[in-house]
């Protein structure tokens, strides 16, 4: 059996140069202000997401807290809300899984905190176990409801992310591998832009 990759390839990478044509930069923009206020008046930043979003959640807040340190300035406060497994399967245990965001935020909260929600459908959509990210949804309902700022990183039409947050980045495209992997590439631009803005800073 002959296999032939070629075209699989060139189609994949077409979709990849498409998204960044038709990505909305000012939603970034709008993002990467959000952040460097937080970092400014050393405001907490939690990030969350489920699935291979978590992981890209995780990642986030290593960058966050290491990758943008520079020397004599001060440090980004970031918080995963994926990382601690006893945390998380004691909300999920006692209080259900739509619980497991909101209920960690609730020990941190203070007015002008930030939340970062990473999720493919953007809380539109559902399986076996209902509504797809509606924990993602509930926390960052509170989070607004109590004086901060929401970001949210998602895909498809960008569902109730859309009207939910102050900046809203959406990848443009119904595939999951192509939404998951691009979050990947928008958190890095992030990263390296607020780096550059702390170096600069008085």
């Amino acid at each position: 059996m002959k296999i032939d990759h070629k075209k699989f390839i060139t189609n994949y990478l077409g979709e990849v140069i498409d998204i960044c044509k038709d990505i909305d930069m000012k939603e970034i923009e709008k993002a990467i202000n959000i952040l460097i206020k937080a970092w400014q008046y050393k405001k907490n930043v939690y990030v969350m997401g489920c699935g291979g979003s978590a992981s890209t959640a995780s990642h986030f807040v290593s960058d966050l807290n290491k990758t943008t340190i520079c020397k004599g300035k001060k440090r980004f406060r970031a918080i995963s809300l994926v990382d601690n497994t006893s945390c998380v399967s004691a909300w999920t245990n006692d209080e259900g899984w739509d619980s497991v965001f909101k209920g960690q935020i609730e020990n941190f909260m203070q007015k002008g905190d930030v939340v970062i929600g990473i999720s493919v459908h953007g809380g539109k959509g559902k399986g076996n176990a209902g509504g797809w990210s509606q924990n993602l949804t509930k926390a960052m309902q509170y989070v607004k409801d109590n004086g901060g700022k929401c970001i949210g990183l998602v895909g498809f039409d960008g569902g109730a992310f859309k009207e939910l947050c102050d900046a809203c980045i959406i990848v443009p495209k119904d595939s999951t591998p192509l939404v998951e992997g691009f979050h990947c590439d928008i958190l890095h631009l992030i990263i390296d832009r607020l780096k550059q803005i702390i170096m600069e800073a008085e």
